[in-house]
């Protein structure tokens, strides 16, 4: 538990070396931004994305415990909140916003708050732990399932994220556009 707290401060100090901000700009803090039009998106604690890290969590405990087997518990999820939290650092460097904002529907995006950072940490950790207590095959029926629902809900989810940063699709992004 400590050690997580420390990789959390690390990965807000990191953060923060970068140039993020702490919180929105707008001068208010929020739990829940719903709009992903908004640009109070990924500035806020949660928001509709939050919910791909939650699927985070779940890549996290197939990768984890497929090629940790061996490893206690306890020591896997901390190998989870280290890989999401250097995930968080990295997605937040100018390469990964650049490339946000050249190949996906994300036009304005300015990364990360710290605190959106930080929501995105938990929920990771989240699903990490949901997936180890559903087991594999019914965290995979649930992946699925909350791919679907963010599919339609938001026009986005986990895989159509990787799909538009490694190979982009135009009829994709023009679906994805805000109106």
């Amino acid at each position: 538990m400590a050690i997580g707290v420390l990789v959390a401060l690390t990965m807000i100090f990191v953060l923060r070396a970068e140039g993020r901000l702490s919180f929105c700009s707008c001068n208010r803090f929020l739990i829940w931004v719903g709009d992903i039009c908004s640009s109070s998106n990924s500035q806020q604690l949660f928001d509709p994305f939050s919910f791909t890290h939650i699927l985070h969590g779940f890549l996290l405990f197939w990768l984890i415990s497929l090629l940790f087997r061996r490893m206690s518990p306890g020591w896997q999820v901390l190998l989870a909140v280290v890989s999401e939290a250097a995930w968080e650092v990295f997605e937040n460097t100018p390469f990964v916003i650049n490339r946000y904002r050249a190949e996906t529907a994300a036009l304005g995006y300015e990364g990360d708050t710290i605190v959106n950072s930080f929501g995105d940490l938990l929920c990771a950790l989240v699903g990490f732990l949901i997936a180890r207590r559903l087991g594999f095959w019914r965290s995979v029926i649930v992946f699925l399932v909350v791919e679907v629902i963010l599919t339609f809900a938001i026009r986005d989810s986990l895989l159509l994220e990787i799909l538009m940063l490694i190979s982009p699709i135009s009829a994709i992004k023009q679906w994805q556009m805000c109106r």
